[in-house]
């Protein structure tokens, strides 16, 4: 118990509930550490509880048990980290929460229900297994039974109770309500073993090497996903992603540990059994393959790297039937002189004998109704919307006039606001608004989506260009984004001329990681003035550990390339032509370094040399007249991970 003395810190009173984390193991473990004057929300001494009730669901007049399931995230990330599990290896998990559960919980003398799948009862408990986190229980009087059959009577119930011998899982336990305030402690400690196993906890956790700290390795970034998902921070489609992922790994591991299993319990050396092993090696391999998967989206830097598929079902309707192309007009109001404005400049091409226009009351309407080659042209004013626009074809969105003259404006929640899989978008003279949205502002999925003289107010983040999209803005300004104004992921190609990015957490985050399956971005950045982000105005993120990449970057040396923790190396120019040139330096140095990567693939391959269509994959660079001005932290900066 010393050990876990020095690891576990003692509450204090007088601290408050939503203190930061960690402060409390700062202030040591008192020598008179006892369940009695110890507690996650405060102290013993104040009478009556302090938690809530709740009514349990069902037709069964079962009493009212605690509400504890509406803890915050900072509630549930304190007592993981300063009283569960602290330091603790992954293999000592259960003994660590062993140790917590003797210190909080009563032993006995209380009530809960006990829930499964099928059935809830109303149970005593009378003693508590701790190693095995496990209540000794008997039926309450009277006997409180429901369930989905009427085949758990009273003697079924006890019979079942006696092949458990009476021991079932903590977990499955919801304690009733009590008044007093002493079963407090119990119903939170129970609540927290309850979220960890059902929400943290993964079957294979337990062959995670133990050099690692299990909370900072799992148990964090498990739980900030979590919290992510439930205050709608993630979009839908990653949330699915994620979960099936979950059940093919769950899945995929249990068929491994059978094989293993069968492997172990045979001695012979038989040619089934080296069948046996050739499919347990390709199961482990395909259980780490998805273990990484889960790893990347549970971590909130890194979720978005390789993105989703969410979009893959989005078809092109392609050209109409007729062979004919559509004006579609969105007037706000309309009036002759405006009319007379549109058939001189828009309506009345070269040739217009055969021209259909069609007129709608919403941009959206107007976007949905659009075919291959289609053009919506949008009229003064403002416009507000509630939905997405996903835009599959090659269309232009113009607006008819100053981009602050034609406005449309996000209402209502969703995941993003323009979603781009066309081969060819055009988007002009607008000025878009985000609200309450997951993602950016924009996002280009697949094709090539040029936005020219246009306003973006964002939110969450800007402007997102996915891996095999292709973004060209100019003219255009950005402005407000909480992550970076414009993100580049690996295996795109992005030109920025002439554009203003200010006043985002971070300008432009360029995405580049040395992985066979992903080419470097193709990224032009001529004539912008990037300036007042709270950040960096370009950042790079690479992995850490490319030292070498590193050294090449610059012909100075660098003293932040360092791999130890996840770091930010900044590099300041002492004027706008060294700055637009090192930033082509150091971005161009990781296009080297995956050259030489994919050449020693080759070699290996046995191929001596590379034509030039196979080591064209180096990331193109051209950076000139940019200006970077009172950006918090620099012109730019390299975060490894």
């Amino acid at each position: 118990w010393a050990m876990k003395q020095n690891r576990v810190s003692h509450f204090d009173p007088v601290l408050s509930v939503y203190e930061l984390p960690g402060l409390a193991a700062k202030r040591g473990c008192p020598a008179d550490w006892s369940a009695d004057s110890w507690s996650d929300y405060g102290s013993r001494d104040k009478p009556g509880t302090t938690l809530g009730r709740t009514v349990p669901d069902g037709n069964v007049l079962f009493p009212d048990i605690f509400h504890t399931n509406h803890l915050l995230f900072y509630e549930r990330f304190r007592a993981y980290q300063d009283y569960i599990l602290a330091d603790c290896k992954a293999s000592e998990v259960k003994r660590f929460i062993a140790e917590y559960l003797e210190k909080v919980l009563e032993p006995a003398g209380w009530q809960a229900i006990w829930r499964t799948d099928v059935f809830e009862v109303l149970v005593g408990v009378v003693d508590v297994n701790f190693p095995a986190l496990k209540a000794v229980v008997q039926l309450s009087e009277p006997f409180l039974c429901e369930s989905q059959d009427s085949s758990f009577t009273l003697e079924c119930m006890q019979e079942l109770l006696e092949l458990k011998e009476h021991q079932i899982l903590l977990q499955e336990l919801w304690v009733l309500y009590d008044e007093s305030g002493e079963f407090d402690q119990t119903a939170l400690a129970i609540e927290h073993v309850r979220f960890f196993y059902r929400c943290i906890w993964r079957t294979w956790d337990e062959e995670e090497e133990d050099e690692f700290d299990y909370f900072v390795r799992c148990v964090e970034p498990r739980l900030r996903l979590h919290y992510d998902i439930l205050e709608h921070r993630v979009p839908s489609g990653l949330v699915a992603d994620y979960q099936n992922l979950l059940s093919q790994c769950e899945e995929l591991y249990e068929k491994f540990l059978n094989v293993r299993n069968s492997i172990s319990s045979n001695d012979s050396d038989s040619e089934a059994e080296n069948v046996s092993m050739v499919e347990g090696l390709k199961l482990y391999d395909k259980v780490e393959h998805l273990k990484q998967k889960l790893k990347l989206i549970e971590n909130p830097l890194l979720r978005y790297v390789f993105g989703y598929q969410k979009y893959g079902s989005l078809q092109a309707k392609g050209l109409r039937p007729t062979g004919a192309k559509v004006i579609h007009v969105v007037p706000w109001t309309m009036t002759a002189n405006l009319l007379h404005l549109l058939a001189r400049d828009k309506l009345c091409p070269e040739s217009c004998e055969e021209l259909e226009i069609q007129f709608h009351r919403d941009p959206l309407t107007a976007v949905n109704a659009c075919y291959e080659g289609d053009t919506v042209i949008i009229c003064p004013g403002h416009y507000f919307v509630d939905g997405v626009f996903s835009i599959a074809d090659s269309i232009e969105l113009e607006g008819y006039g100053l981009p602050d003259d034609v406005v449309i404006e996000k209402q209502g929640k969703g995941d993003n606001f323009f979603d781009c899989t066309g081969a060819n978008i055009k988007i002009s003279n607008l000025k878009l608004v985000q609200h309450d949205a997951v993602e950016g502002i924009l996002n280009v999925h697949h094709g090539k989506t040029t936005l020219e003289n246009c306003v973006l107010q964002c939110e969450t983040t800007g402007i997102t260009v996915r891996t095999s999209a292709e973004l060209l803005m100019k003219n255009s300004d950005l402005y407000g984004a909480k992550g970076a104004g414009v993100e580049i992921y690996p295996g795109s190609a992005c030109t920025l001329l002439h554009n203003g990015i200010h006043h985002c957490k971070e300008g432009i985050l360029v995405k580049n990681f040395l992985d066979e399956d992903y080419e470097a971005p193709k990224i032009t950045m001529v004539n912008n003035m990037i300036h007042n982000n709270e950040g960096y105005g370009v950042v790079l993120v690479r992995p850490a550990g490319d030292e070498t990449a590193c050294a090449e970057s610059s012909r100075q040396e660098q003293p932040g390339c360092v791999t130890d923790e996840l770091e930010l190396y900044k590099q300041a120019g002492t004027s706008e032509q060294t700055e637009n040139s090192e930033i082509a330096n150091v971005l161009g140095a990781t296009s080297a370094k995956k050259s030489q990567i994919h050449k020693k693939r080759l070699s290996k391959l046995g191929f001596t040399e590379a034509d030039d269509d196979l080591m064209s994959q180096e990331m193109f660079v051209s950076v000139e007249g940019n200006q970077f001005k009172w950006n918090g932290k620099g012109s730019f900066g390299i975060f490894f991970f």
